[in-house]
């Protein structure tokens, strides 16, 4: 499966630019010409890297990495910024941006930071995969198969198990009822949609602080859910 970026940038000639050589690297690239826009996209739909511009119309890119990060978007994000000062960069790795490339740059150190981005992120993926994850007061173990809150043993059923390590392993991803019957049920088990909205509140009745306003499982209308753990 093609790695998804997204690029948010107001120059139609950079963006095009841009778009050719990582799609021709083998990318999948979709963009956004102004803040609000990026900002939207970004939190909506899921992607395994973002491109910044710090200098956007509407809403600058500072202030978009900033509210990505609240809303828990986890993807590295490479901020681009034509000023070259060294405070622009501070604010921005401390707003939560992972790297940055000071305009005008050579199409080949953007394609090492992205690809440098990507392998930790993969690193990190497989860590956490075969070891385990936290989240809030949440621990969970692959190993044992064990869910602690609070340092308290959490009892889930196997299948409520193999739905939060799913979860957890796509983390960011938006995931609707089908492919999480697929995937976590198999084709054979022949389940409902039903079937998966049950689990899911089970999961958070165990899990969140408050299930009736869940900060981890959450509703995507129409589309699903996403884990933001």
């Amino acid at each position: 499966m093609k790695k998804r970026i997204l690029v948010i940038e107001d120059e139609p000639g950079l963006i095009i630019t841009v778009t050719d050589r990582l799609e021709k690297e083998g990318y999948a690239v979709h963009s956004a010409r102004d803040g609000h826009a990026g900002l939207s996209l970004g939190t909506e739909s899921s992607f395994d890297l973002i491109l910044l511009d710090v200098m956007l119309p509407g809403k600058n890119g500072f202030d978009v990495c900033r509210d990505l990060r609240q809303r828990r978007v986890q993807c590295p994000i490479i901020m681009l910024t034509a000023r070259g000062q060294v405070v622009d960069k501070v604010v921005g790795l401390k707003l939560g941006a992972d790297d940055y490339v000071t305009k005008p740059f050579e199409m080949i150190e953007l394609l090492a930071r992205i690809e440098a981005q990507l392998r930790r992120t993969t690193a990190s993926a497989v860590a956490s995969s075969n070891e385990g994850h936290h989240f809030g007061e949440i621990m969970v173990d692959f190993r044992s198969a064990e869910v602690t809150r609070a340092g308290k043993q959490v009892d889930l059923s196997a299948q409520e198990f193999r739905l939060l390590r799913y979860f957890i392993e796509h983390r960011g991803a938006t995931l609707s009822r089908n492919t999480l019957l697929d995937e976590v049920w198999g084709y054979d088990a022949m389940p409902t949609t039903r079937t998966v909205d049950v689990h899911v509140a089970w999961l958070r009745q165990k899990l969140e602080q408050n299930p009736r306003r869940p900060a981890y499982i959450v509703t995507v209308h129409g589309l699903g859910y996403k884990f933001l753990g």
